[in-house]
């Protein structure tokens, strides 16, 4: 302890103004305090009006349940709240916030002034405090049912802290980002932002499918949600509902990513990680996916109580909804075939509801065994027409390889280019299949056709890569992964913690194609490797997989590591740029295409084929005009 200074209890004030330190950051900080008690408060409309990027004012306007005269004072003291009364409350803890801090830390750095009535109230009444003192002092005063809370001059009394904050725009920015955070958790209020007395946007209720898509535009863009797919699903005491962008509809950020646990926005490094890997196979190296997704869990199994502004959670059983969220995306991107790309924008498209093995029952170490899965489904055996005249029938398979093929060797994987199809475009418009027919080969490069919307481009190397690559991680999912025993047995030092790790996971490891030993408390011996491993990766691979298993409960780095080298054996197997194609072998690729899983994206997550609708033609050469 320093030098004989004595211990003595803090002031109130300052006391509060430590505690406004961990709360209230900047004005985006007061309005997600303000706002989520509003809707604590039962609120249907919220109001906003904000001077100065909030700097100058705040004021939040409720028509919620309201405050009675006797607990105004109250409300701005420390560690009150009317929402949990014991321990076992935050157990199960569903209102946004309940620490009973909020309100004496913003009063404590600002000027504060809230008016309150009650249904049963025959008027209204207004506290004010203003940091110096803390005295609050009531008054009636005239407002509807429900609570208005004014902030004026934020740091007024604390210049140190004043001076970190950036310019209005910057600080307008975060304040508005918070408010489109809570205005996507609840679709069943009404927000309404104003800054320096001009309207920013008004977003009404949203009750039903379409308006909650249009909130949804509103608040990310219609580009958005042109290019993302709905989600909807349960199981096991969890339901995952929302949107996901396409791969193509990546960004440079990860700025588009909303992700809420029973309506609490949150930023969560095991729900990240999941997405990143449901996203690994299709996304460009460096860019990040967007989503707006919900997951709605029994709130005893998960505590919002981590942290103080409350963005982690921690869930009781943190692998399954590790494997549940992986699962899940992974089997949505996957099954994204050419016409649903084509098809119209998520708005009123149908949600992807799947089930069974298709509804996330496995982890990223299950993708073997759901590929395998996918082989014992019936697949379309031959060519996807019947005849010219009869139409085109979407084959809706999980793979185009059948099974017996399956079961070859790794060499026969390299998808042939098959020939299929007629050349001619028939007549009838429900004839023509989504990616249409090919008219011609452009500098060996491209493949140009056209379908019922316009032409299509495809990129014909990057198409056929994928298709290969499909095939064989289809193929090594039935074979299994062979092993190959070194002739010296390599031993890695560990934590203890780590070897116990790898000895509980011992079985999964094998079916991998890694057989591990126990040498000792604190060491291991690696006897035997996949055999499409080479051996100086094969320890460090080990060590990440186990920092993985201990941190997440689940790691996919092997197959990370053996998908990688498939999709270098699919790129060296595919068809060569400048290669002269026949138009029946083109059709045939694009006929493989629309039923192969991912293959909008090549294997590095570059786009395989691009539309140019007539309306995208017309404009190019003014027609119309």
């Amino acid at each position: 302890m320093s030098g004989g200074a004595r211990i003595q209890l803090l002031s109130p004030r300052l006391a509060n103004q430590i505690a406004a330190g961990e709360v209230v950051e900047r004005p985006a900080s007061v309005i997600k305090e303000l706002l989520e008690n509003s809707l604590d408060a039962g609120a249907r409309r919220i109001d906003v009006e904000v001077e100065q990027g909030g700097i100058k004012l705040l004021r939040v306007r409720d028509d919620g349940g309201g405050i009675p005269a006797d607990d105004l004072p109250l409300a701005l003291a420390r560690h009150a709240t009317s929402k949990i009364r014991e321990l076992e409350d935050l157990e199960s803890v569903i209102s946004l916030g309940f620490r009973g801090e909020a309100l004496a830390s913003i009063s404590s750095v600002a000027r504060l002034t809230m008016t309150s009535r009650t249904a049963d109230a025959e008027q209204a009444w207004q506290v004010e405090t203003e940091g110096r003192d803390m005295e609050a002092r009531v008054q009636p005063a005239a407002h509807p049912v429900g609570t208005s809370v004014e902030v004026r001059d934020l740091f007024f009394n604390t210049p140190a802290r004043r001076k970190f904050l950036r310019a209005e725009k910057t600080e307008f920015d975060h304040l508005q980002e918070v408010i489109k955070r809570l205005a996507l958790a609840r679709f069943d209020v009404a927000f309404h932002l104003r800054h320096n007395a001009k309207t920013v946007f008004a977003l009404h209720e949203a009750p039903d499918e379409v308006s909650r898509a249009r909130r949804v535009a509103t608040v990310c863009g219609p580009a958005f949600l042109e290019q993302a797919l709905p989600i909807e699903i349960e199981r096991s005491g969890l339901r995952l509902w929302g949107w996901v962008g396409l791969p193509t509809f990546s960004r440079s950020q990860a700025d588009l990513q909303y992700f809420y646990v029973n309506g609490r926005m949150v930023r969560d490094k095991l729900v990240a990680h999941a997405v990143r890997q449901a996203y690994r196979d299709v996304l460009f190296n460096g860019r990040h996916p967007t989503f707006v997704l919900f997951l709605e869990i029994d709130p005893a199994v998960v505590d919002v109580n981590v942290h103080p502004t409350k963005h982690e959670v921690r869930f009781r059983d943190g692998r399954m909804v590790h494997d549940f969220l992986y699962g899940t995306l992974h089997r949505a991107l996957g099954e994204v075939r050419p016409e649903d790309q084509l098809a119209a924008p998520a708005a009123v498209s149908q949600m992807v509801r799947p089930s069974g093995q298709a509804a996330g029952e496995f982890g990223p170490q299950g993708e073997m065994g759901l590929a395998a899965n996918m082989l014992e489904q019936p697949v379309a055996q031959g060519s996807v027409w019947r005849s010219p005249g009869a139409g085109y029938q979407a084959p809706r398979t999980e793979s185009a390889v059948p099974a017996a093929e399956a079961q070859g060797a790794y060499r026969e994987y390299f998808a042939p280019l098959p020939e299929a199809a007629p050349v001619g475009l028939p007549q009838a418009q429900g004839d023509i299949p989504p990616l249409g027919y090919a008219l011609a080969q452009l500098k060996g490069v491209y493949i140009l056709a056209e379908n019922a919307q316009g032409m299509v481009l495809v990129d014909m190397h990057a198409a056929h890569e994928r298709i290969t690559y499909e095939r064989l991680k289809t193929a090594m999912a039935c074979e299994g992964l062979r092993g190959q025993p070194l002739l010296v047995p390599e031993s890695i030092a560990l934590s203890q913690r780590e070897a116990d790790c790898a000895e509980e996971h011992g079985s999964w490891f094998q079916r991998l194609g890694f057989e591990l030993q126990r040498l000792g408390p604190e060491s291991l011996a690696i006897r035997q490797i996949p055999a499409l491993l080479k051996q100086a990766e094969a320890t460090q691979l080990v060590r990440d997989v186990l920092a993985d298993l201990l941190e997440y409960g689940t790691s996919d780095r092997i197959q990370a590591h053996l998908n990688e080298l498939l999709a270098t054996m699919a790129c060296h197997g595919a068809v060569r740029a400048n290669r002269r194609l026949t138009l029946p072998e083109m059709n045939g690729l694009l006929r493989d295409m629309e039923h192969t899983e991912r293959s909008g994206q090549c294997n590095h997550g570059r786009p395989t084929w691009t539309q140019l609708g007539m309306d995208d033609l017309d404009k190019l050469f003014l027609r119309g005009r």
